[in-house]
């Protein structure tokens, strides 16, 4: 009876203890979000003159998302909704920070927030909150001092501040959250090189590491170590001239990649990231490790006032600034334990929905995840599971640069409805028999159009979506 009793204490506790052994630890987190990386700068969405090897590699490990989306077309605002899981309407980010609205245009842009409010719960601090360590580096652009990276969840910043864009690729860097390197150092080698470092560091806790690259962000400053091959290339390329440009409203949009120094920036961001991919390999972790790689919106193919833009994101329409295709319209991989290799999912996605990926991914309560109007992608990832959504919306009432006059847009299935706010006009596209938006079914289908709208005046109350007003001291030329 003594033997029995003393088993019948011993064997649930190593039975316990061995279940727990065998339960995975938390997976860790590597976010990587380039800046104004459009649809089509990747060899694996259709490039044919960037080279993106590592990228590449990277895809055909994990998921490749066809039909992925910012949730706005300009920086700030997806920045706020990935950290929130929030659409920009309703965290009042709905420009740029901080915005350039015109007063001389028949519309005056609603004012918007010029930081990310200390009082949302961003990812960071959510991940902290189990036990993660976190680590930014980069491009930040969601406020000034008070409200930056270390102010919202983070335990490490390297380089992330107020403003959009690098005084210069290279060293010295006039970044007052990054000590200078040795001049001549290039600025996506020291994030990662950083990065690297943290890794070192915390290798044995869970970790988020945000690599938040300012590449491809003009300044277009080549690099050098990657120009003379794409220069050699682009000069290969016939000469097709003022053919390579079409006009979009009151601006240009380029039509072919040939831009030789952009693609030495595209090359300089792919080798850095195969060499995060690489240590992450080295130390043992990749099994363990959830990459995320998307950008923050469509590439810089449109500008208004002749200016040549950088990149093309054909065959998607216009570019940054535009809520058409190509200004939306993002890459996005997903690897990690469980998410099968060399699959793909033409299933539109959006920017808020990364929190609750990782949310449910680290295992977090319920109750534990902000409100936030995101869905977690893990039904896709794991390819089990039901999706259900009716729809996604972008909402951009301000002017822009790139030629865009405010507007606002849903996506319900195949079907996109824009809002041309400054026009008083709309447009509908099925976007799965013409994914270059240049058949306009308005006309052809005022019902559907109808209900688009009405969706998408519900999407303006539900999240309080400020319009812009009527400018009175405008006067038409």
């Amino acid at each position: 009876m003594k033997f029995k009793s003393f088993f019948g204490l011993v064997l649930p506790l190593l039975c316990l203890f061995s279940c727990e052994s065998q339960q995975p630890s938390a997976p860790n987190f590597v976010f990587i979000l380039v800046d104004d990386l459009g649809w089509a700068d990747l060899a694996c969405y259709g490039s044919e003159f960037y080279e993106t090897p590592n990228i590449d590699k990277l895809a055909a490990q994990g998921m490749r998302f066809t039909q992925a989306y910012a949730a706005s077309p300009v920086c700030s605002p997806t920045r706020a909704s990935i950290l929130t899981g929030k659409y920009p309407s309703r965290l009042n980010i709905t420009d740029w920070i901080p915005g350039d609205d015109p007063q001389n245009r028949s519309l005056l842009g609603p004012n918007d927030l010029d930081a990310l409010p200390l009082e949302e719960v961003t990812m960071a601090e959510m991940l902290k909150s189990k036990g993660y360590k976190t680590f930014f580096a980069g491009k930040w652009h969601l406020g000034d001092e008070g409200f930056f990276p270390e102010d919202q969840g983070f335990d490490i910043n390297i380089g992330g501040y107020h403003k959009g864009s690098p005084v210069s690729y290279y060293a010295p860097y006039h970044n007052p959250k990054l000590k200078d390197g040795p001049e001549g150092e290039y600025l996506s080698d020291r994030l990662v090189d950083e990065s690297i470092q943290f890794l070192n560091a915390h290798k044995e806790a869970p970790f988020l590491l945000y690599l938040s690259f300012y590449n491809v962000h003009t300044p277009i400053q080549a690099n050098r170590k990657h120009v003379e091959h794409f220069k050699q290339k682009a000069e290969r390329l016939p000469d097709i001239g003022e053919a390579g440009y079409r006009v979009e409203g009151d601006g240009l949009t380029k039509l072919r990649q040939d831009n030789y120094a952009y693609a030495s920036m595209v090359a300089a961001m792919d080798e850095n990231v195969g060499r995060l991919m690489a240590h992450l390999d080295q130390l043992g972790l990749s099994e363990n490790t959830v990459v995320i790689f998307t950008s923050d919106n469509g590439g810089l193919s449109t500008l208004e006032k002749n200016r040549k833009a950088p990149t093309s994101n054909e065959p998607l329409r216009a570019g940054k600034g535009w809520c058409f295709e190509g200004g939306i319209r993002v890459p996005l991989i997903v690897k990690g334990p469980n998410i099968p290799a060399k699959a793909t999912s033409e299933v539109p996605v959006i920017s808020i929905d990364y929190l609750n990926t990782m949310a449910e991914l680290a295992g977090i309560d319920q109750e534990k995840i902000p409100s936030n109007d995101g869905e977690s992608l893990v039904p896709l990832l794991h390819q089990k599971g039901n999706w259900n959504r009716e729809a996604v919306y972008f909402h951009y009432p301000h002017y822009h640069g790139s030629a865009w006059k405010p507007g606002s847009a849903v996506r319900k299935g195949d079907l996109m409805y824009i809002d041309f706010l400054d026009e008083q006009k709309a447009a509908l596209y099925n976007l799965k028999n013409d994914p270059s938006e240049t058949n306009d079914l308005l006309e052809e289908n005022p019902e559907k159009a109808q209900e688009l709208k009405g969706i998408l005046a519900k999407f303006h109350k539900e999240t309080h979506s400020k319009l812009p007003s009527v400018n009175p001291n405008f006067r038409k030329e």
